[in-house]
């Protein structure tokens, strides 16, 4: 039996994505938090990377100066701390965890999950 190349399985390292994105429910939890500063003058831009082993989102208060937070996405850390974190602007590490919703609230604070 002769095989082609297109007949041998690929390995299993071939189905990690090229980059790393926010899903849809990840976005509206970050725009959520994102729009409720912006109204509030705290917060004026923002900007997204999407790199082969994390995705950012980052948050200025001026285009023009580094980010006041970030918030990263790193799925190798998923089984470890948790996936999702947040640092401040001297890159400290304010939250992490596995539910980004509860990792947001380190950014605002006077809200309350109603159930």
């Amino acid at each position: 039996m002769v095989h082609t190349s297109e007949d041998r399985p690929q390995p299993a390292s071939s189905k990690i994505p090229a980059q790393v994105a926010f899903d849809r429910r990840e976005l509206a939890l970050i725009l959520n938090v994102y729009g409720r500063k912006v109204a509030s003058g705290d917060w004026r831009d923002y900007a997204m990377d999407f790199l082969k082993d994390r995705a950012v989102f980052s948050v200025y208060a001026r285009v023009s100066e580094r980010p006041l937070f970030i918030i990263e996405k790193s799925p190798r850390l998923r089984n470890r701390q948790g996936q999702y974190s947040v640092t401040n602007q001297q890159g400290r590490i304010l939250k992490r965890g596995h539910d980004l919703s509860l990792v947001l609230r380190v950014l605002d604070p006077d809200l309350v999950v109603v159930q």
